[in-house]
C-alpha cells in the first residue's frame, strides 16, 4: 500500500502564540455552560425558559400537574449532563487516538473502537444476561480494547499507522461488527428490542444515575490522560526524535490508547454509540491550534478536545430539537447529526490531502501463473458454482434431491416442491449475477484506484441505493418495487458520480478518492437511519433487513437487469484490461504508454458503479465480495486482468450464493440475510489479508 499520508502537518511544540491555553479553556467552559443553559429549556413537557427561571427563584410551580423539580431533576439534568460527559469523553479519546497515530482521521469510530462495545453489548443483551451498569461499561470496554488491537494490530508500522491503511483498516473491520451486532438484533430480536434506535447514539436518561457515576471515572482517566501530555508532545516529533529524548513510545502508545478505548466504552455505555464527535471535535481543535498556539500542547488540547466535544453534542441535540420540535425530534438519536458532522470532516480534511499517487507495496508478490493454471482454476471455479447453485436449490428448511429438480423442470413436481423451488430458484440466480457483479466492480475498483484494500462500497452506491430504497419505503411512494429499485439505482449512481467531482481536483487521485467515498458513505447511511426511525416502525425490520442484503422475495424478473449489465459491461472491461493492467502499477507508467489516466480511470469506475449499483437490485447492500473475489482470483492466476476478471465473477457468483444457502439453512426456518452472513465470511478474509499486505 501507499505509504501516503493523510495528515496536515501537526503543529509545533514551543511556547504559544495568540490567547493563552488557559483563557481559551475558560471561554470553551462558558459557552458549554451557556449551550446547557439552552438545551435545559428545551423538552417535550412544556416546561420554558419562564417556568425554569421561576423553580429557580424558589416558586413551587407545576405544569400540567407535574411540579417543575421533577421535569428539571428527571429529565432536563440528567440529559444534559449525559451530553456533557459524552462529548467530554469522546472528544479526549479521539485527541489521544490522533495524537498515539499521528493521523486526523483517527477517531473511536474509524478505528472501530465504538463498534467493538457496542457489539459487545448488543451480544450481552441478545443473550439475556443482566448486567449493572459498571458491569456494562466493562463489556463495553473489553469489546472496544479488542476492536482497537485489531486495527491498530493490523496497520502495522508507525507508517502504517499514519496512513490510509489504517482507515480502511478500522473501516472493514467496524463494517463485520456492525454486520454482527445486525444479526444479533434480528435473530434475537425480543431481547433486542429498542437496541436499533439506541445504537445511533441516544441521550435520553431514566434519571442522573448513570451520569453520576460516569463522571468520576471520565475525570480520572482524563487526569491519567493528562499525565502522559509531555510524552504526546514529544511523540508528535517523530518516534527516532521521541525514542533520543528519552520517551518510552510503546508504553505511551499503550497508556493513551487504553485510556481512549475506556473513555468511549464509557461513552457508549452512557448513551450509545453517538457517531464522530470523537473524530469533528480533536480536528476543530487542532485547526484552531494552528492560529492558537498554546492548543498545540496536549495537556490543553486533550481538554478542549473534551469542551469541544460537549459542545458538539449539546449543539447538536439542542439544533434538532429547535428545528424539529422536542416532541418530534424524541425518535431522532442524537447520534444521527452528529454523525452527519463526522462525515462532512472526512470529506474536507480528504480535500485537503495531498496524494502521491505511489503504487501500494503489496506483502508478498504474486507470481506469474501459466495458462495451464488460469485453465484449470477457471474450470474448478465453474464448477464450483454450479454445484453451489444446485446446493442452494436443495437447501432450506425443506431439504430435496436432485431428482426433484428434474421434476421441477418438467413440469411434473408436486405442489410442495414446486413452490419451494420457485422460491429458491430466483434467490440463487439473483445471488450469483449479483455475486459476478460485485466481484467485476471489486476487480475494477482496486486496479482503478491501485488499492487492493478497496471495495465497490467505497464508490458509494450501496449507501445512495440503500438511501433511495429507504426514500421509497418511508415515503409511501406509488409504483412499488420497480419504483424502489429505480431510484435505488438512480441514487447509487448520483452519490458515485458526486463523489467524482469532489475528488476531482487536479486528477482523480486514489487516497482522496477512497477517503471522500467513506466520507459520503457514512452521510447517506446517517440520513437513512433519520428517515427509517421517523418512520412507521413496522418498515423498520423489513428495510433493515433490505439493507443488510438479501436476495428474500426476489423473481426472475429482478435478475435480468444484472444480468443484461453484466453482459454489455464484461466485454468493455475486458476490452480495456491493457488499460487496468497498466493502471494497476503506477501513475507514470500509463502516460508513458499513452494511456489518458483520469479519462480511462473515470470510464472504468463508471463501468464498476453501474454494476455494483444493479447488484442492489438482485440481493440489496451486500459488502465484502468486491474485496474478496478479485484477491482470490489475483493470488490464483496472477496479475493480468483478462485473468483475473472471469475468475474474480466465477467466485463472487459463488461467494454470495453460498452466503445465502448458509443464510437460509443455519438457523432455519429463520433466516440471516445473505449480506450479514457475506460480511461475517469476509472478515476474517480480510484481516489475514491486511496481514500479508503490510508493508
Amino acid at each position: 500500500m501507499s505509504d501516503t499520508r493523510v495528515r496536515p502537518a501537526l503543529p509545533a511544540v514551543g511556547p504559544g502564540r495568540g490567547a493563552s491555553g488557559t483563557a481559551v479553556l475558560a471561554v470553551l467552559l462558558v459557552v458549554v455552560a451557556a449551550t446547557g443553559l439552552w438545551h435545559v429549556t428545551q423538552g417535550t413537557s412544556g416546561v420554558g425558559f419562564t417556568d425554569l427561571l421561576r423553580y429557580l427563584l424558589g416558586a413551587h410551580a407545576d405544569v400540567g400537574g407535574v411540579p417543575i423539580a421533577d421535569v428539571v431533576t428527571g429529565s432536563r439534568l440528567p440529559r444534559v449532563f449525559a451530553g456533557i460527559a459524552v462529548g467530554v469523553a469522546l472528544g479526549a479519546a479521539g485527541a489521544l487516538l490522533q495524537s498515539v497515530t499521528r493521523n486526523p482521521l483517527a477517531a473511536p469510530d474509524t478505528l472501530a473502537v465504538t463498534a467493538g462495545s457496542y457489539f459487545a453489548l448488543c451480544a450481552v443483551a441478545a443473550f439475556g444476561l443482566a448486567v449493572p451498569l459498571w458491569a456494562s461499561g466493562a463489556v463495553a470496554f473489553g469489546g472496544g480494547l479488542l476492536a482497537a488491537a485489531l486495527v491498530l494490530g493490523l496497520a502495522g508500522s508507525a507508517s502504517g499507522i499514519g496512513s490510509t491503511r489504517l482507515i480502511l483498516a478500522g473501516s472493514a473491520v467496524a463494517m463485520a461488527l456492525d454486520a454482527g451486532a445486525a444479526t444479533l438484533l434480528i435473530l434475537f430480536k425480543e431481547n433486542t428490542t429498542g437496541l436499533y434506535a439506541w445504537g445511533s447514539g441516544s441521550l435520553a436518561q431514566l434519571n442522573l444515575d448513570a451520569a453520576e457515576r460516569a463522571t468520576p471515572v471520565v475525570a480520572v482517566v482524563l487526569v491519567v490522560a493528562l499525565l502522559l501530555a509531555r510524552r504526546l508532545d514529544v511523540l508528535g516529533l517523530g518516534d527516532d526524535t521521541a525514542a533520543s529524548l528519552g520517551v518510552p513510545i510503546r508504553s505511551t502508545r499503550l497508556l493513551a490508547v487504553l485510556c481512549a478505548v475506556l473513555l468511549t466504552s464509557i461513552s457508549v455505555t452512557l448513551a450509545g454509540p453517538l457517531a464522530f464527535v470523537g473524530l469533528a471535535a480533536p480536528v476543530a481543535v487542532r485547526l484552531a491550534a494552528t492560529r492558537i498556539g498554546a492548543l498545540s500542547r496536549h495537556r490543553f488540547l486533550i481538554p478542549a478536545c473534551g469542551l469541544v466535544g460537549a459542545l458538539f453534542v449539546l449543539l447538536a441535540d439542542a439544533v434538532l430539537r429547535a428545528l424539529m420540535g422536542a416532541q418530534a425530534a424524541a425518535s431522532i438519536p442524537t447520534g444521527v447529526p452528529t454523525s452527519l458532522l463526522g462525515a462532512i470532516v472526512i470529506v474536507v480534511l480528504a480535500l485537503r490531502l495531498r496524494d502521491t499517487g505511489a503504487a501500494p507495496a503489496p506483502g508478498a508478490p504474486v507470481a506469474i501463473r501459466s495458462r495451464r493454471r488460469f485453465l484449470t482454476v477457471t474450470v474448478a471455479a465453474a464448477v464450483l458454482l454450479v454445484a453451489a447453485a444446485v446446493a442452494g436449490l436443495l437447501a432450506g428448511s425443506l431439504w430435496l434431491r436432485t431428482g426433484d429438480i428434474a421434476l421441477w423442470l418438467q413440469g411434473a413436481a408436486p405442489d410442495l416442491i414446486g413452490r419451494a423451488l420457485d422460491d429458491r430458484a430466483p434467490r440463487v440466480a439473483a445471488a450469483v449475477v449479483a455475486g459476478m457483479a460485485l466481484a467485476l466492480a471489486g476487480t475494477v475498483v482496486q486496479g482503478t484506484v491501485r488499492n487492493p484494500l478497496a471495495e465497490p462500497g467505497i464508490l458509494g452506491i450501496t449507501a445512495g441505493a440503500g438511501l433511495g430504497a429507504v426514500i421509497i419505503v418511508t415515503s409511501g411512494a406509488p409504483g412499488g418495487r420497480p419504483v424502489l429499485i429505480l431510484t435505488a439505482v438512480a441514487l447509487g449512481l448520483a452519490t458515485f458520480a458526486l463523489i467524482a467531482v469532489l475528488a476531482w481536483r487536479g486528477g482523480l487521485l486514489p487516497d482522496r478518492f477512497l477517503l471522500i467515498g467513506i466520507g459520503c458513505g457514512y452521510a447517506l447511511s446517517d440520513i437513512s437511519t433519520f428517515l427509517l426511525l421517523r418512520a412507521d416502525p413496522w418498515d423498520t425490520p423489513r428495510i433493515l433487513t433490505w439493507l443488510s442484503g438479501t436476495t428474500y422475495g426476489r423473481t426472475f424478473a429482478d435478475v435480468v437487469p444484472v444480468a443484461v449489465v453484466l453482459l454489455l459491461a464484461t466485454p468493455l472491461v475486458l476490452s480495456m484490461r491493457r488499460e487496468l493492467d497498466l493502471l494497476a502499477i503506477d501513475e507514470d507508467t500509463p502516460r508513458v504508454f499513452g494511456v489518458r489516466r483520469e479519462g480511462t480511470r473515470l470510464v472504468l469506475l463508471t463501468v464498476a458503479a453501474v454494476a455494483a449499483a444493479v447488484s442492489v437490485v438482485a440481493v440489496g447492500v451486500v459488502g465484502f465480495v468486491g474485496l474478496v473475489a478479485p484477491h482470490i482470483a489475483r493470488g490464483l492466476v496472477g496479475v493480468q486482468h483478462r485473468r483475473i476478471v472471469p475468475v474474480a465473477m466465477l467466485l463472487g457468483g459463488l461467494l454470495v450464493c453460498v452466503a445465502d444457502t448458509l443464510g437460509r439453512t443455519l438457523i432455519a426456518p429463520s433466516q440471516i440475510p445473505a449480506g450479514l452472513m457475506m460480511a461475517l465470511i469476509g472478515a476474517p478474509y480480510f484481516v489475514w489479508l491486511l496481514r500479508r499486505s503490510r508493508v
